[in-house]
């Protein structure tokens, strides 16, 4: 426990500080964030026997993210997100030249980590472009963090005190109903805080945030306990002591930054 909270107090600072710290910081910090979970995420697969491309796959996650975070600061044209079509579909190509019994799981598993890893960041990137396309601006990202946080530790507290309806136990046998409703009402609450402080929204609007976050935060732990499941592995990596791997700590993210991007932009322009 010494060591998880050791982990978690400095991991803090650095993720506040990055976005705090302005857009080149927090542009560049989440790029090589992105770029290490892809990485641990194809270790992961390796681990079971398929080979994605690796290489690739980081060379294309890198250049998706910063052609993305790019709309923001050069305002060109988005016909030119066509351009890491090619570098993406290489993959076919090069798994032509590998002599493997299951070429397809190969290139499957390759594209998965985009659309698992790569994107998810690419959406909590742009919350921070959100509210003008090109000024950089942390309320959102600040209070996505926030109430994920709020969400894990309420969850937390609640599952242990009253924790006795299990939410899924098939994948995750300690999470509970319990749990899940406590981390939302820790999370609302944070979002009505937050009301109050960032008054360019409406209050119901950061309610909306905390509960699509709540329910889908839980929704991508729950996916990601699959996935080490089926991979018959406990955590992801070993980057962060105490925690295990980056994709234990941000799975929640993983499934609740496009859906809350959607939601934003949906009810806000």
């Amino acid at each position: 426990m010494k060591t998880r909270a050791i982990t978690a107090f400095f991991f803090t600072i650095v993720m506040l500080g990055s976005i705090f710290l302005g857009s080149y910081t927090f542009t560049i910090f989440y790029l090589v964030l992105s770029l290490l979970s892809l990485f641990e995420f194809y270790k992961l697969i390796k681990n079971s026997g398929i080979r994605p491309h690796r290489n690739i796959g980081i060379m294309a996650g890198a250049l998706i993210f910063l052609m993305a975070a790019g709309l923001h600061y050069l305002k060109y044209d988005v016909k030119y997100l066509l351009l890491c079509i090619p570098l993406i579909f290489s993959v076919f190509i090069t798994e032509l030249y590998k002599k493997n019994k299951i070429p397809f799981a190969n290139i499957s598993y390759t594209f998965v980590g985009f659309v698992y890893v790569t994107i998810p960041f690419c959406f909590f990137h742009a919350l921070g472009f959100l509210k003008n396309w090109s000024e950089y601006n942390f309320h959102l990202p600040l209070a996505f963090l926030l109430m994920l946080w709020a969400n894990d530790t309420g969850a937390y507290l609640f599952g242990v005190k009253y924790g006795k309806r299990k939410l899924f136990e098939r994948h995750s046998p300690k999470k509970s109903w319990e749990g899940f409703f406590g981390g939302m009402f820790t999370s609302v609450l944070v979002a009505f805080g937050l009301s109050f402080l960032f008054t360019e929204n409406q209050a119901w609007v950061w309610a909306g945030m905390a509960v699509l976050i709540a329910s889908f935060g839980t929704l991508g732990d729950l996916v990601e306990s699959m996935l080490k499941r089926s991979l018959d592995t406990k955590d992801s990596g070993g980057l962060l002591p105490g925690h295990g791997g980056l994709l234990d700590r941000f799975d929640g993210l993983l499934l609740a930054a496009p859906v809350v991007y959607a939601y934003l932009y949906l009810i806000l322009y």
